[in-house]
């Protein structure tokens, strides 16, 4: 029997220079889509999937994200008093219970890799998910939830991967792939941002993970990859052979909201999906067609 994915973990310890001024003093993943910061609807995800605990991996400057989901006393007063309900009730509403956060710090910014064994004493041997928050999934069935449901199935480690460009290959970890039903594809290899020429396929992993513990083995060893970080993508292969490994293309709609275009594609897409303001939106845009 497959165990259940009950904890994820949350890598937020970068810098965000791409989105420079801005993140000066406030962290990428409290950017704001139409009105909820990206690491909320990351955090609402998991929840839909039947995560119990999150961890999040912070650095300096990130006490924005902790005090995000605590309780803001005096906010919840004023609403109260001023007969907000409403809007009360939405800023309660998935907040994680008392216990459920747990916060670690990565103390140097060494990849993706480094934030998740980071993360290791706090996710012990028990298979966990990784979530990037900036990477925005829209989708009918949450991205991760088709990830556990698909691991409990096939067990291992499962990855949300999508076909880009191959002229985009060496943005992103790449999938070598042995089988592929047009679904879900058995992994054979991977390799971390690869040369066009050299990539051995277009599917892509973008930032939804199901892992197993048996990454922290590899992760100990603190080998540098790509960039001169420790990889993650490289710790996944590592593991292939010994554990199941699949790719699943999701169903959704995949916004890069660490790309400034991506970003402001995602927040028109949020707000024109919206009953109460999709009308206006639209409407709006439509000044600015020729």
């Amino acid at each position: 029997m497959v165990a259940r994915v009950r904890k994820a973990v949350f890598p937020v310890g970068g810098l965000g220079t791409r989105f420079l001024p801005a993140t000066r003093a406030m962290p990428k993943e409290m950017l704001p889509v139409v009105d909820k910061p990206l690491i909320q609807y990351a955090v609402e995800e998991a929840v839909a999937a039947g995560v119990e605990q999150f961890v999040f991996v912070t650095g300096r400057g990130k006490n924005a994200i902790e005090d995000h989901f605590d309780i803001p006393y005096e906010l919840f007063q004023t609403l109260q008093e001023r007969g907000k309900v409403d809007v009360l009730e939405a800023v309660r509403r998935d907040m994680p219970e008392p216990g459920q956060i747990s916060y670690t710090r990565q103390m140097q910014p060494l990849g993706l890799g480094h934030a998740v064994w980071c993360a290791r004493d706090l996710i012990g041997d028990e298979p966990f998910a990784v979530i990037l928050a900036d990477d925005l999934v829209k989708s009918q069935t949450p991205c991760l939830r088709q990830l556990v449901d698909t691991h409990a199935k096939v067990g291992g480690c499962v990855v949300a991967v999508m076909d880009v460009p191959r002229e985009h290959t060496a943005r992103y970890g790449v999938l070598d792939v042995s089988e592929d039903d047009g679904r879900m594809a058995a992994v054979r290899g991977l390799v971390e941002k690869p040369d066009p020429s050299e990539a051995p396929s277009t599917l892509s992993i973008i930032g939804r993970y199901v892992l197993t513990p048996k990454i922290f083995d590899k992760l100990e060893e603190q080998e540098q990859g790509a960039g001169g970080e420790i990889q993650l993508t490289d710790a996944m292969a590592s593991l292939i052979g010994q554990v199941p490994f699949h790719g699943l293309r999701f169903e959704g709609r995949r916004f890069d909201c660490g790309d400034k275009v991506g970003f402001l594609e995602a927040n028109i897409a949020y707000a024109i999906s919206r009953a109460d303001m999709g009308d206006d939106v639209a409407a709006m845009l439509r000044n600015y067609i020729n």
